[in-house]
Formats: structure tokens, C-alpha cells, sequence
């Protein structure tokens, strides 16, 4: 008589997301351990490097089905980061200081345009050199915040720093979004499409985030200042947002990005707590970074080649210059230049723009994938050294600031 052994693991043995979940934590941990006995790399560039390792082009152990089933929490952490981020734009605050205003737009529209100028010189077409210069706006919000955090920095440059990071996501997604219907135009899409797929996708996402932002705020005041209901509350929403975003085909990075700001700027009666999402956010932190690594290849910088190293060095002229001119009007001058060297990350934002061209003409985004792809393999590699030298540098990390490297 035959047994029946099927409460035995089958073989191969099938990974799941909890599993998954698991191990990224404890080898992102273990990446930054080792940046951290260094005592001069931030542990952000540990988790990226472990990432790297245990990728397609390091060791291989994590593959294709590891990547897809991290991408759920990837979402995730994207969505804490852009809520938090959001929440430091206050507007009323922001129009106060016009200079620091006009200093993101130049350095916004520098950064477009001597990116777009240096991929036409090398003989990228103008489609490719302009979205490679839409996306380039984009600084990561995910290092900046993790270095400040790491650091306990706090003051003038560290806030108005975050501030510009906030405005260059969202000027980087409107930027990139105005120049779809030229994409649908070249790749012989029908007027419908042309017209109507990039108003739906920018409409679609502030209509959620507006309509999110209410719900919240009413839940909020209805449940109290509990700040443990309120963490489960917001928590709850920032999930639910990320999958409404994704079930309705809008943009889950700007529709949680506008969530941040609508949900602090529209609390005029602050029923909304200030909330530290502490541990939390730093597993998403550590998920979010080793995934970022394994999806690094050195074949996206060879293929790319010299674009990339265009790509980067304009986008770091283009950023270092507006903040030069415009920002020493709220800030010193020092301090505006360190502030320029903040803006260097680019990630989340970038890749999401990305892969928005991808999915929509994948032979055509073979070439800007590789360019910027090959591009945060840099500024991946040294934004983080970057961000947390110029904080260092301008004095607003705490002297008694238990720092592990």
C-alpha cells in the first residue's frame, strides 16, 4: 500500500516571502556590520555592497524569484520613505523662502540640461538625452534620510536639504510625465494614447493621494491622539495606498509622495501625531538598500560606458551649481555647496521612472535603462560617503552623536 508523504517539503524546495523577508534582513545586517568596522564607509554602502555580492552579477544566490518576491516589500519601503518625505514639505514654510524655491528649480533645470546637452554630444537622440534628464532631477530620498537619521544630523541645511529633495521627486515625476506623449508619438501610438495615458497616470495618482489624505485625516481625528492607533493608522494607509496605486495603474511613488504632503499640509487642526517610525522604517531600510544591490550590474556600467559617467558628472554640475547661486541667500555659502553634495544619491524615484518606460516600450528603454541603471551604480556607490561627509562637514551632527563609523 502506498504512503502518503505529502506532508513532507517537495524538492526543490520552494522558497516563499517570508523567507525571503527574512533573509534580507539578516544579510543587509551583516553588510552593514562590516561598512561600519571599516569606520568610514556608512552602512547604507554595506547593505548596498551585500546586495551586490549575493546578486545576479556577484555570487548568483539571489535570483529572479528572490527579486520578485522582494519587490513587494521594496514598494513598501519606498512608500514609508516618500510619506516621510513628504510630510517635511511644508508649503506655507517653503513659500516663505522663495530663494531656496528658486534654488530647486534652477538646479532642477541645470541638472536637465546639461544632462540632455552632454548625452547629445555623444550621440544619444534627443528622446533618450531629455528622459535621461527628466529622471536625473531626481535625488534619492532613501539615502539622504538614512544618513541623517545614522548621524542624528539636525539644522538649517539638513532640513532645507530635505526639503529640496522632496521638490526635485516631484519635479523629476511632472518633468518626466510631460515628455510621454513624445515617447507614445515615436513609438507610432494611437492619439488616445498619446493624449490621454500620461494625464491619466499623473491625474489618477493625485486624485489618490488627495482622497487618501482626507480618509486619513478624518480616521485620525476620530480615533484620537493614540499614537499607537495612529502608527497602525498611517502604517495601514501607506500599504493600501502603495496597492491601490498599483491596481489602478497610477504612480505608487508619487501618489505616496503627495500622500506626505497633503496629509501634513491639509492637518490644519494637527490631529495627525509627529510619528518616528523607527525600527520599522530601518528594516525597510536595510530590504530596500540590499535589493537596490542585487539589482546592480556591472554590465549596465560597461554597456552604458561613457553615457553613465555623462550622465553623472552633468547631473552633479547641474545640482551643485543651483544650489551655489541661489541657496547661500538662505544659508551660508559653505554650506550651500555641502548641501549640493546631499543631492548626489539618486535611486528609488529613478528606477521607478524607469521601469515605467520599460513597461511601456521595453526596446526602446533597452538604452536609458542602461544609462541610468549604470549611473546609480555610481551614485549609489558614492552618494552615501557624499551625504554623510557634508553633513559632518557643516556641524549639524550632534557632538555626542554615537556614530559606528
Amino acid at each position: 500500500m502506498p504512503q502518503d508523504l505529502s506532508f513532507l517539503p517537495t524538492w526543490p524546495l520552494q522558497i516563499n516571502a517570508m523567507l525571503v523577508f527574512g533573509v534580507l534582513i539578516l544579510v543587509g545586517l551583516a553588510g552593514g556590520y562590516l561598512a561600519g568596522k571599516t569606520r568610514f564607509l556608512p552602512r547604507i554602502t554595506g547593505f548596498i555592497a551585500i546586495g551586490f555580492l549575493m546578486g545576479p552579477s556577484g555570487l548568483g544566490l539571489f535570483g529572479d524569484e528572490v527579486l520578485d518576491f522582494a519587490k513587494y516589500f521594496v514598494q513598501i519601503a519606498l512608500g514609508l520613505i516618500l510619506f516621510q518625505m513628504g510630510r517635511l514639505l511644508d508649503i506655507r514654510q517653503a513659500l516663505h523662502e522663495r530663494p531656496l524655491i528658486a534654488a530647486s528649480l534652477l538646479e532642477s533645470a541645470l541638472s536637465f540640461g546639461l544632462i540632455f546637452a552632454a548625452l547629445s554630444l555623444i550621440g544619444l537622440d534627443a528622446l533618450h538625452a531629455a528622459l535621461a534628464g527628466a529622471i536625473g532631477i531626481s535625488s534619492s530620498p532613501a539615502v539622504v534620510m538614512l544618513v541623517v537619521r545614522e548621524l542624528g544630523a539636525k539644522g538649517p541645511m539638513t532640513d532645507r536639504a530635505l526639503m529640496l529633495v522632496a521638490i526635485n521627486n516631484i519635479l523629476a515625476f511632472l518633468v518626466f510625465t510631460s515628455l510621454l506623449p513624445l515617447l507614445h508619438y515615436s513609438q507610432a501610438a494611437d492619439w488616445d494614447t498619446i493624449l490621454l495615458q500620461p494625464a491619466y497616470r499623473l491625474l489618477s495618482s493625485l486624485a489618490l493621494a488627495y482622497m487618501l489624505a482626507r480618509l486619513l485625516l478624518f480616521l485620525a481625528a476620530r480615533f484620537g491622539r493614540d499614537e499607537g492607533v495612529q502608527f497602525a493608522l498611517i502604517i495601514g494607509t501607506i500599504v493600501g495606498a502603495v496597492g491601490l496605486a498599483v491596481m489602478l495603474k497610477a504612480s505608487f511613488l508619487l501618489t505616496l509622495l503627495s500622500l506626505g504632503v497633503l496629509s501634513h499640509n491639509l492637518d490644519r487642526e494637527q490631529v495627525l501625531e509627529k510619528m518616528d517610525f523607527g525600527h520599522v522604517t530601518e528594516i525597510f531600510f536595510v530590504i530596500l538598500f540590499v535589493v537596490s544591490g542585487a539589482r546592480l550590474h556591472l554590465d549596465d556600467l560597461a554597456v552604458a560606458g561613457w553615457a553613465a559617467v555623462a550622465f553623472v558628472l552633468a547631473r552633479f554640475a547641474g545640482k551643485s551649481l543651483g544650489v551655489m547661486v541661489l541657496a547661500p541667500a538662505v544659508l551660508s555659502k559653505e554650506k550651500a555647496g555641502l548641501m549640493g553634495l546631499m543631492l548626489l544619491p539618486m535611486a528609488g524615484m529613478a528606477i521607478g521612472l524607469t521601469q515605467s518606460a520599460a513597461n511601456l516600450y521595453p526596446e526602446f528603454a533597452k538604452t536609458l535603462s542602461a544609462i541610468i541603471l549604470g549611473a546609480i551604480t555610481i551614485l549609489e556607490t558614492i552618494g552615501p560617503i557624499a551625504t554623510e561627509y557634508a553633513l559632518k562637514k557643516s556641524g549639524e551632527v550632534p557632538a555626542d552623536a554615537k556614530v559606528e563609523h
